[in-house]
């Protein structure tokens, strides 16, 4: 894993290896980019647009030719590592929107076959459909919802049209998360 001091270390991460594509249409940094403008234009709340933006942040830890043969757990790689700056309203939807997308599989009978073909394939490496109990537990964890949330934005958030967002223009709120601790509101 690679070493973040700092949240320009983030940005320098992605500005780094987030050209990689990892069996989607776009990019990491566009990904994340859509993602973070679909929960901002949606729900407007700065930890579930951080937590949007960087949810992938796993991904780039890791070399993109094993991607899709083996569940690399990139949504517990990078929430440990956003840990030193940012508190569980950003970080645990993170660690748990892999969780959702098998929730979800379970819970909305339509829903696998609306996921790109990438995310169904690494659904099958993840686990899997939760099956009722698993359902159930999942609804009992704080930011369960929140996570839901985050993985609808991540399904939508790969569109071949640039979001015309860049990273810097989320320093600010990821800045203000860290130095502010947790909020919530735009």
């Amino acid at each position: 894993m690679i070493p973040l001091s700092s949240i320009e270390d983030i940005e320098a991460l992605y500005a780094a290896r987030g050209d990689l594509r990892y069996g989607e249409g776009v990019t990491q940094i566009e990904h994340a980019l859509q993602c973070a403008q679909i929960v901002e234009e949606t729900v407007g709340e700065a930890n579930l647009i951080v937590a949007a933006l960087l949810h992938d942040i796993g991904h780039l830890f890791e070399s993109e030719t094993g991607a899709m043969q083996t569940d690399d757990r990139h949504e517990a790689s990078g929430a440990n590592a956003l840990r030193v700056f940012f508190g569980d309203a950003v970080c645990n939807p993170i660690a748990l929107h892999v969780a959702a997308k098998r929730y979800l599989c379970f819970r909305e009978p339509d829903y696998y076959a609306a996921l790109s073909a990438a995310s169904q394939k690494s659904l099958e490496l993840q686990g899997g459909a939760f099956d009722a109990g698993k359902a159930e537990a999942f609804e009992r964890l704080p930011y369960w919802r929140e996570a839901v949330l985050l993985r609808r934005a991540d399904d939508t958030g790969k569109r071949e049209e640039p979001s015309g967002r860049s990273f810097r223009d989320f320093m600010p709120l990821l800045r203000g998360l860290v130095t502010g601790g947790e909020r919530f509101g735009p």
